[in-house]
C-alpha cells in the first residue's frame, strides 16, 4: 500500500540560479573520464593500459573486493592516460573519444523471462552494477547479498537540484524496462518515491511493479535515507539498495538495446552561471564541455553535485559518476566588516538571527565564506531542527569521534549517510565537518564487516 509522508524537520535553501527547463547539447567532448574515487570502498585493478582501444561498455577496471563488479568505458576511443596520485592510487582513467561511438554488444533476452541471478549477471558483466548502491554504508551494492527492498527517489530536494520529472519526460519505456530489471533483484518491494505536492511525470505516475509513495516537506525529504527511515527502516544485518531515476532509465535502455548507452542529463546551475539550463551529455563528461564559457567574471567555485554534498572540481576536471548537477558559486574568503552585527538583509540564515526569515521565498546568492572556524563542540539542539530521523544526531557524531562502535550501532548509524547530515553541517555553530565524520564512522564499520 502506498504511503504519504509529511516531513516537518528540515530546511529549504533557495539559491539564485536554478536551471531553466531548457535543453542544450554540451560541446563535443574530446575526452571522458572514469574516476575510481567516485566509488567509495573499492580497490581498482586495471584491465586496460594507455594506448588501448576501447568500445563504449568495455571494462576498464574491476573491484578487487568483488571481482565481478566491473567499471566500463562510457564512450569508445583510446585510453589516453591513467592518472595516478600518491602511492600510485588511480585517480582518473581518461579516454580520448572517437568521432563515432562504437558499442560492446550484449545478447539480451526479454527481461520479463529472466530471474534475479540472470539479471544480476548481465548487470555485472555490462558495467551497470555500480549504478546500484546500498544502505548501510552508502557504497556500491554487494552482489552477494539480497536486499529486503529497493528504493528510487524520483525527486531531489537539495538546493538548485535537477528536476527529474523534466529529465525523465518521454522516457517512459526505458524507465519501465529498468524497473522490470531491478525488481528481479529483490524478493521485497520496489519503492518509487515522488514529491507529494506536484504532479509526477508520466514515467513515474504510470510505473508498474512499484509501490509509489508521496513525500511532502523541506529538504532533505528527497534523500533516499530519509525515505527509507520513514518507510522501511534498516536494522543491523539488513540491506536496502537504491538507484537514481536517471540510472534506472539507463539500465532500461540497456535491456532494450543490448548496449551500454552512457547518456546523461546534467543541470548547470548557480548564481555565477549566465544561462543556467539542462545539458545532454554523457557519464564522465568534462566540466568545460558543459560550462562552455557560460559563467560570469570573477573568482568562482565549481562543484560536481550540489552545494551541500558535492565535490569541488576544477574547470578542467570531469563530472562525477553519481552527479547529475554542476553548480557554480562565488569564491570568497574575505573578512566581512562588522560581520553578523550588520543588518544583512541579503544574507541567508537558518535561524531568526537575520531578516531572511521574513522573506521565505527570496533567492540568495551565497558564496563559499565559512563565517567562522571550527570551535568547541557544544550541544545546541540545532541539528534536531533539520534532521528528520528518529535518531539523536549529535550523540551519534560524538560516538563516531570516540570510536565507540557499539554506541554507533545503537544510535542508528546503519540508516544514515553523510548527505543526511548536510544540513546539520550548515547550521552547526561549532563548524564541525559533520559529513566527513559520518563517512569515517561508516568506513570503520564497513571495514569491520568485511
Amino acid at each position: 500500500m502506498s504511503k504519504e509522508i509529511k516531513i516537518k524537520r528540515g530546511k529549504d535553501i533557495k539559491l539564485a540560479g536554478p536551471a531553466d527547463k531548457i535543453y542544450a547539447s554540451a560541446l563535443y567532448a574530446e575526452t571522458v573520464a572514469l574516476k575510481p574515487g567516485d566509488f567509495i570502498g573499492i580497490r581498482p585493478k586495471m584491465l586496460v593500459k594507455e594506448g588501448d582501444v576501447v568500445k563504449a561498455g568495455t571494462p576498464l577496471f574491476f573491484d578487487k573486493n568483488h571481482e565481478g563488479v566491473k567499471f566500463v568505458a562510457p564512450m569508445s576511443g583510446t585510453v589516453a592516460e591513467i592518472k595516478r596520485g600518491d602511492k600510485r592510487v588511480i585517480l582518473e582513467v581518461i579516454i580520448k573519444v572517437d568521432q563515432e561511438t562504437v558499442y560492446e554488444k550484449h545478447d539480451i533476452a526479454d527481461v520479463k523471462g529472466m530471474n534475479g541471478e540472470q539479471v544480476k549477471e548481465i548487470m555485472l558483466e555490462s558495467g551497470l552494477w555500480p549504478m546500484v548502491r546500498q544502505r548501510p554504508f552508502d557504497v556500491i551494492a554487494n552482489p552477494n547479498e539480497a536486499p529486503k527492498a529497493i528504493f528510487i527517489s524520483a525527486f531531489d530536494s537539495s538546493p538548485l537540484a535537477p528536476d527529474y520529472d523534466f529529465i525523465l519526460h518521454g522516457q517512459d519505456a526505458s524507465f519501465q524496462a529498468g524497473i522490470e530489471a531491478i525488481s528481479k533483484l529483490t524478493a521485497g518491494k520496489v519503492h518509487l518515491n515522488v514529491r507529494g505536492n506536484v504532479k509526477a511525470a508520466d514515467a513515474f505516475a504510470n510505473a508498474k511493479g512499484v509501490q509509489i509513495n508521496k513525500f511532502v516537506g523541506p529538504h532533505p525529504a528527497g534523500n533516499v535515507g530519509v525515505q527509507i527511515h520513514h518507510i522501511d527502516p534498516i536494522a543491523k544485518g539488513e540491506t536496502i539498495w537504491f538507484v537514481n531515476p536517471q540510472d534506472v532509465a539507463t539500465i532500461g535502455k540497456f535491456f532494450i538495446s543490448g548496449q551500454f548507452e552512457a547518456s546523461r542529463v546534467i543541470a548547470l546551475a548557480g548564481s555565477e552561471v549566465n544561462n543556467p539550463k539542462y545539458y545532454r551529455t554523457v557519464i564522465g563528461a568534462p566540466a568545460a564541455s558543459i560550462l562552455n564559457g557560460n559563467t560570469k567574471e570573477g573568482s568562482k567555485r565549481y562543484i560536481s553535485g550540489n552545494v551541500l554534498t558535492g565535490s569541488r572540481i576544477e574547470e578542467t576536471s570531469y563530472v562525477g559518476f553519481y552527479d547529475h548537477q554542476l553548480t557554480v558559486m562565488p569564491e570568497n574568503h574575505d573578512p566581512e566588516f562588522f560581520g553578523w552585527i550588520a543588518p544583512n538583509f541579503g544574507k541567508w540564515s537558518a535561524s531568526r538571527a537575520l531578516f531572511s526569515w521574513l522573506m521565505p521565498n527570496k533567492e540568495y546568492k551565497l558564496d563559499t565564506k565559512m563565517n567562522g572556524e571550527e570551535r568547541a563542540y557544544v550541544v545546541t539542539g540545532q541539528y534536531e531542527t533539520v534532521f528528520p530521523f528518529e535518531i539523536y544526531p549529535q550523540q551519534l557524531i560524538k560516538s563516531i569521534m570516540i570510536d565507540d562502535i557499539e554506541s554507533m550501532e545503537e544510535l542508528g548509524i546503519y540508516e544514515v549517510a553523510p548527505e543526511d547530515f548536510a544540513l546539520c553541517e550548515v547550521v552547526c555553530t561549532s563548524k564541525m565537518p559533520v559529513q566527513s565524520i559520518v563517512r569515517e564512522g561508516l568506513e570503520k564499520l564497513r571495514i569491520e564487516s568485511l
